[in-house]
């Protein structure tokens, strides 16, 4: 049946028909338990708000709509085995609509199991990034001023080159190309990989090397870029620490993972290939760097509708 025949429904008055058919065949020819149908009537009405957004309707819902709703839940940080009971129901239901004879196409076919699927990581809007990249406050002295200029400088890095925590306390000081505008990074593997540094970056980490550095250093010597005090080394702990303080006024619990996502997630908003993403982040597979993809498909569409002359709204 095509989507056309359903066009005399409200939405709403179509979805609760078919939901209410659906949940007359659980209960009677699948012989489903109370809990069980309770549970799956939660699940097909959550996606029927997803689709009422999308101005779908459970018969006329596609494919690349079952795959938005999954990658939603994974993204609202809905546990693989609550996302594999959703799709199940979904699968249920769309078998007793073919059943029945109300659809001709099954959208749940060929969807992956939850297990399968690569879960794009969390990332900052842009302006919250902004406000973490603004945190670090000096104290009172100079040691304090320093580690606020450090902190400052390493977020700046952080973002500007999606590196790892490992790979940041690890930066030695002939790694740094500050005329040149990158960071020679050691990641995985000990693989070397050029990472470009904004302007931004660049000032800041010329501010600290200034003025910051050698008053961690003291009187010692260290061939690393960020130093704690006395010239000591940085501890993964304390990075941990320093990243959560910067965001501690968001309320969000913020990671540096979730910096370097955050990065390659603006990147890929504003225009990046995934090769190039693949390039910065480390990535020595390209199929890593394709959970991304979606992000790189919606700007498509955006720019397609914007400016095709037959894709704008008549």
């Amino acid at each position: 049946m095509s989507d056309n025949a359903h066009t005399g429904f409200v939405p709403s008055e179509a979805n609760s028909r078919v939901v209410s058919g659906f949940l007359d065949y659980l209960k009677v020819e699948k012989g489903l338990a109370p809990l069980t149908v309770a549970a799956y009537t939660t699940d097909v009405g959550q996606f029927t708000e997803f689709l009422g957004k999308r101005k779908r309707t459970l018969l006329n819902a596609r494919r690349n709509e079952v795959r938005d709703f999954i990658q939603e839940l994974f993204g609202n940080v809905v546990d693989g085995r609550s996302v594999g009971r959703k799709l199940s129901a979904l699968r249920h239901l769309y078998r007793y609509l073919l059943l029945d004879k109300l659809i001709e196409h099954d959208p749940t076919l060929n969807i992956d199991s939850p297990k399968q699927w690569k879960v794009l990581p969390k990332s900052l809007a842009r302006d919250e990034m902004e406000i973490i990249l603004r945190a670090p406050r000096a104290g009172s002295g100079k040691q304090a001023e320093a580690i606020a200029l450090r902190d400052r400088a390493m977020l700046e890095v952080f973002y500007a080159g999606a590196l790892r925590v490992s790979e940041i306390i690890a930066v030695k000081l002939e790694d740094l190309k500050l005329d040149l505008g990158y960071v020679l990074v050691r990641g995985k593997g000990d693989k070397e990989r050029i990472v470009p540094l904004g302007k931004s970056a660049q000032e800041v980490l010329a501010e600290y090397m200034k003025h910051a550095r050698p008053v961690l250093m003291g009187e010692r010597t260290s061939p690393l870029l960020f130093l704690g005090r006395g010239a000591g080394k940085l501890t993964r702990q304390r990075v941990w620490q320093m990243v959560r303080a910067a965001s501690s006024t968001m309320g969000r619990n913020v990671s540096p993972h979730m910096l370097r996502h955050s990065c390659a997630t603006h990147m890929v908003e504003n225009g990046a290939d995934l090769r190039t993403v693949q390039s910065i982040l480390g990535h020595s597979d390209i199929a890593t760097t394709q959970v991304y993809t979606h992000l790189a498909l919606d700007r498509l569409k955006s720019v397609y509708q914007k400016h095709h002359p037959r894709a704008k709204a008549r």
